[in-house]
């Protein structure tokens, strides 16, 4: 799963890597490294521009709230509920079929942690019968330092209790793409540790390849088999995992330090 992530980097920089055209300075995020659902996060997306004659999708870094809304929702109170959507079924389920066929986005990250536990509590977790325990937390991230373009869907939200002109009246939320975490070799794990992402969680988000970020913004595709093809996990042997602060844990820290390199779990796990 995705539920805490890290963002470092500024709109100048993700201008660069993902060819923006448009962003609003208004909109600019401090650098955040304890990403947490509900809180505002930047998307890119290919999307119009309003009150321009032309109709042609712009690319766009935007800020979303973390946590998808869907558009016939009667209150936004589940989108804390709905940070991810699996790529197994996210073309069938209500909360997110829509947003799958027209408004995809890239949700872009330094990187996400995850926290190790047991296998037979993994298991209880996958089955939602229990919730897991906070244990030694793991960050992970590409091998070679890029960025971690997270899958993702975004959609719009009326509020109708306020005006039209009110600053709140439209919400827009994003949700994130899980699939099965990976069974092969980290690019480089810790000396003690996991040697698999499967060893540390059995869902992780789905990356995006840079092949595969045009096709997954254009809002023209919308044959679901062809979508579908887009959401194949990546090549193996692109990232890496390894031990951080306990601290992270509470979304009250935030700040670079959290995504320093322990040299061993400061809590006990299992391998």
């Amino acid at each position: 799963m995705c539920g805490r992530y890290a963002a470092s980097r500024g709109p100048e920089d993700l201008a660069g890597i993902f060819e923006i055209e448009k962003w609003e300075p208004e909109e600019v995020l401090e650098p955040d490294y304890n990403v947490a659902p509900t809180k505002e996060v930047y998307a890119v997306l290919d999307r119009p521009l309003k009150d321009v004659e032309d109709k042609r999708p712009v690319r766009q870094l935007r800020k979303l709230k973390w946590g998808l809304v869907p558009s016939w929702a009667k209150t936004p109170e589940g989108g804390a509920r709905m940070i991810n959507a699996r790529a197994e079924t996210v073309h069938e389920k209500p909360s997110y079929r829509r947003a799958f066929a027209t408004r995809r986005c890239v949700v872009p990250a330094d990187g996400y942690y995850e926290w190790v536990t047991s296998s037979a509590e993994r298991d209880l977790e996958v089955e939602g019968k229990k919730k897991r325990p906070r244990k030694q937390p793991y960050f992970v991230t590409p091998a070679d330092g890029s960025v971690f373009a997270m899958a993702g869907l975004y959609e719009f939200w009326r509020d109708r209790t306020l005006p039209d002109e009110h600053p709140l009246a439209w919400w827009v939320t994003c949700s994130v793409i899980t699939t099965e975490a990976e069974t092969t070799p980290l690019a480089a794990a810790p000396e003690e540790g996991p040697r698999a992402l499967a060893d540390i969680h059995p869902r992780m988000p789905l990356m995006l390849t840079p092949d595969r970020w045009d096709a997954w913004l254009d809002p023209a595709r919308t044959d679901v088999d062809e979508l579908r093809a887009l959401l194949e996990p990546p090549p193996h042997g692109l990232l890496r995992a390894f031990p951080v602060s306990t601290a992270v844990s509470n979304v009250r820290n935030n700040g670079p330090e959290l995504l320093k390199e322990l040299e061993g779990p400061e809590e006990g796990t299992l391998f």
